[in-house]
């Protein structure tokens, strides 16, 4: 009896320690099966880096059923380039172009005083017909609308905004908006027709090179001889030319977005106007301050359309002389009541 006893308490701890051993094996296989499965399926391990899709895709894109097929566009570099620029070199660019011409201004005024004329003859002789002072003053009125409420996007949250107040801002660059679409049509008509009435007076001639070797007599008393137009007068000309003709096209696809271009496409046309604009602004500072306060006689010219043959045989004596008018033509001006 006290053997079978023994024997079955033998048995009994043989099936317990055979149990706990078999339960501790299934286990650590559980636990590492487990763990394994937890490190597969771990989403955020697994998933792909939003830089990775940039550098391998250029833009993270998805799909869309709508007619719209740019909303499908969620991010893409350009955009970060783009915001980069507007947001911080393109400041800087406007800045230094445009305070820095007016420090140049400044400056040569100061060094050279206004640009006198000689002697005044007494005789007129027209210089621009009426059309050509009509396109001169709408082109150049259209500019200037156009420059102002283009700056307006560039600094005016900077240096506005914290004078008038966001309200009062919101609401100027609302009708800076409307007033820089609706102005840039007459700006684009003033191009066309600068075109078409003086290119040929702008091509170049045998006096462009003496005139920019003597410096457009600016630093000095010479008159350097010149046609209608000097070497001057024609690089004016043909950046309105060129810098209009880069700012409408340009204009052209943001006042219509998307139909001539993509978003990227958008995006230099943006590029284009914006520095091809400030570029423009920095040129006629320097036009309109020698046009008006730099040289005694030139507003006359587009004033009036008539200039003092002294100051014509000065500033233009091949134009004079016969190559586009004869001098014959100037008639006396008027004397003041004594």
């Amino acid at each position: 009896m006290i053997m079978r006893v023994q024997q079955f308490v033998y048995f009994l701890a043989a099936l317990i320690l055979a149990v706990g051993i078999l339960s501790g094996s299934v286990g650590a296989q559980n636990q590492a099966g487990m763990s394994q499965a937890g490190t597969g399926s771990n989403p955020t391990a697994q998933a792909v880096s939003e830089q990775k899709l940039l550098q391998e895709l250029d833009r993270i894109q998805g799909r869309v059923t709508i007619p719209d097929r740019k909303s499908g566009v969620l991010q893409q570099p350009e955009g970060r380039e783009y915001r980069a620029f507007h947001e911080r070199a393109l400041p800087w660019i406007g800045g230094i172009l445009i305070l820095g011409m007016l420090l140049v201004l400044a400056v040569f005024y100061m060094v050279r005083g206004r640009i006198r004329m000689d002697v005044r003859s007494g005789q007129k002789i027209l210089r621009f017909n009426v059309l050509e002072r009509f396109t001169h003053w709408m082109t150049a009125t259209a500019f200037i609308v156009l420059a102002i409420t283009g700056v307006n996007y560039v600094f005016g949250k900077r240096l506005l905004m914290p004078l008038i107040g966001a309200d009062a801002f919101a609401t100027w660059s609302q009708w800076a908006k409307l007033a820089h679409n609706f102005i840039a049509w007459p700006f684009m008509l003033g191009v066309l027709l600068m075109l078409v009435l003086w290119i040929r007076d702008n091509i170049p001639d045998r006096y462009d090179a003496a005139w920019l070797r003597a410096g457009g007599g600016f630093f000095n008393n010479a008159h350097p001889p010149a046609a209608r137009f000097n070497a001057g007068q024609k690089l004016i000309f043909w950046s309105v030319i060129l810098g209009g003709v880069a700012i409408s096209a340009s204009g052209l696809m943001m006042l219509f977005p998307f139909q001539f271009a993509n978003i990227a496409g958008m995006q230099i046309a943006q590029y284009v106007h914006a520095v091809a604009a400030i570029v423009l602004i920095a040129i006629i500072l320097a036009h309109i301050y020698i046009g008006s306060l730099g040289m005694e006689g030139a507003y006359e010219a587009m004033g009036t359309g008539e200039v003092d043959l002294a100051w014509a045989k000065e500033h233009h004596s091949a134009w004079v002389e016969g190559e586009k008018v004869s001098s014959s033509s100037a008639r006396p001006s008027a004397t003041p009541a004594e």
